[in-house]
């Protein structure tokens, strides 16, 4: 009898051994989302994040990774500051269950949160950090999904101004990392490209809400062409005070400047006709990853996102998950191996994906919008 009970205790152990071992081995792939759900630049991190988890469904409805593993997000805010990115990157390499991240919105934010993430070996993609310099530090851990800001300098140089005919044109920024680069990348090219002559360069502080000192400053310049590389909040306030003032050269904002809450800001009125240099909008891409995307999204949440970094925030997901399940490990040295050696033009939401050595995408475009009198947005330049 005692023997008989001790087979069965044995038998129930095993059980429960086993029971534990399948659901283990079915535990949710988790992938940590840092983005700014506070703040200005609050609408930013609401879409990508909605972005991301759209993107969870389509991997996880067609089975998951690893055998039916289903991928989890754990979102946590950094209200688009560069101190509170450092600790929302710490606070994920913190959670064991994390196996990399989808970081961040802002090159100023990114770059104290990347450093982070190297330090501890997590692979970290950003979605909407264009600093050219993001990737020239030689860090392993370190990809994007979004282009870079050299070669959208080139493209306001080189398609843009002649595109207007200018003849004189005006930069301002707002002395942040991404903003100041692009700046400097534009202005760096427009001397090499002499389409045209640079009458004013200079910043502006975020975050105030009256700009008329620095905007009659520009104005005296009389510029065809007026470049704004900051971002929404400040861009609505500007093109609008600048209308007001007298200022009526075209205004052309970087891929930070014009979205839903830009309209909002400066106004139809004063939005319609503004022009912004970015990468391509989600609304016109065909491609059948990028049709499938859009149902689930507008099923779910209603109208699309209104920039490309939500969209290429989902990207980072599906590579990630693409990496995860044809690499058959989550570990961060294997899955950088396989984002630079062996995923070539991956077919992504927003077309095929690869990376180079450095982590930056091989072969995104730069486009010139359009802000209709509808709200609407088209491409008159690519």
């Amino acid at each position: 009898m005692n023997r008989i009970k001790l087979i069965l205790i044995v038998i129930v152990i095993l059980s429960v051994c086993l029971s534990i071992n399948v659901l283990a081995q079915q535990a949710p792939i988790v992938i940590g989302l840092q983005t700014p759900l506070t703040g200005s630049e609050a609408i930013e991190g609401e879409m990508a994040s909605r972005s991301v988890e759209t993107a969870a469904r389509m991997v996880n409805e067609k089975g998951g990774v690893l055998g039916g593993r289903m991928i989890k997000i754990e979102v946590v805010d950094d209200a688009c500051q560069p101190r509170a990115g450092a600790l929302a990157a710490m606070k994920l390499v913190s959670m064991r269950e994390v196996v990399a991240s989808i970081s961040t919105y802002g090159s100023s934010v990114t770059q104290p949160a990347s450093d982070i993430y190297e330090k501890f070996k997590k692979v970290n993609i950003a979605y909407g950090a264009t600093g050219t310099g993001l990737s020239e530090r030689g860090l392993k851990y370190f990809f994007r999904t979004c282009g870079r800001t050299d070669t959208q300098g080139i493209f306001f140089a080189e398609e843009v101004v002649p595109y207007f005919g200018a003849k004189k044109v005006a930069i301002m920024h707002d002395n942040t990392s991404f903003a100041l680069g692009l700046a400097e990348e534009t202005r760096n090219a427009l001397l090499a490209a002499k389409t045209a002559d640079l009458v004013y360069f200079d910043a502006i502080t975020p975050g105030e809400s009256d700009y008329t000192v620095p905007l009659t400053k520009l104005r005296e310049t009389n510029p065809d062409l007026f470049y704004f590389t900051g971002y929404f909040p400040e861009a609505g306030l500007i093109v609008r005070q600048a209308r007001q003032i007298g200022i009526d050269a075209t205004f052309v904002g970087g891929d930070a400047a014009i979205n839903e809450d830009f309209k909002r800001i400066a106004g139809l009125e004063y939005a319609a006709g503004c022009y912004q240099t970015q990468e391509a909008l989600i609304q016109h891409f065909t491609n059948p990853e990028a049709m499938e995307f859009k149902a689930k999204y507008q099923e779910v949440y209603g109208d699309l996102p209104s920039s490309p970094w939500p969209v290429y925030a989902a990207d980072a997901l599906m590579v990630l998950a693409e990496a995860i399940d044809k690499s058959g490990s989550t570990d961060s040295d294997v899955l950088v191996d396989y984002l630079k050696n062996k995923m070539v033009e991956y077919p992504s939401i927003t077309g095929p994906i690869g990376f180079d050595e450095k982590g930056d995408r091989v072969g995104t475009g730069i486009n010139l919008y359009k802000v209709n009198a509808d709200g609407s947005d088209s491409i008159v330049q690519r």
